[in-house]
């Protein structure tokens, strides 16, 4: 059975990458290498992976990764962090936990 899989990276100037891939291990050094053309991470280097979620179909993974991309930080961070009590806190009220303290 082929994986597909879900991850953030966290990027030289603090921000986080949300991508989706077959091979985990190849596409996270291709970002540390610098290896992803013209991309968000190619100028934000180092990156490190700090979180990923396996998915069993592509269809499954490309939706997680659309999900989490529109999220705010601080749901990103609850997510990150395995704090799913906050998680769902910041689903329920955007636009008081949305915008950066």
């Amino acid at each position: 059975m082929k994986f597909y899989f879900v991850y953030i990276l966290k990027c030289s100037d603090l921000s986080y990458y949300t991508g989706m891939t077959s091979d985990l291990e190849k596409r996270v050094t291709q970002h540390k290498d610098g290896k992803t053309y013209d991309g968000y991470t190619s100028t934000r280097r180092p990156v490190e992976l700090i979180w990923y979620a396996t998915c069993n179909h592509p269809k499954n993974a490309i939706k997680l990764e659309k999900q989490i991309k529109g999220w705010s930080r601080k749901k990103k961070e609850a997510l990150i962090n395995g704090d799913f009590e906050n998680l769902v806190k910041y689903s329920k009220n955007y636009t008081e936990f949305g915008k950066a303290e």
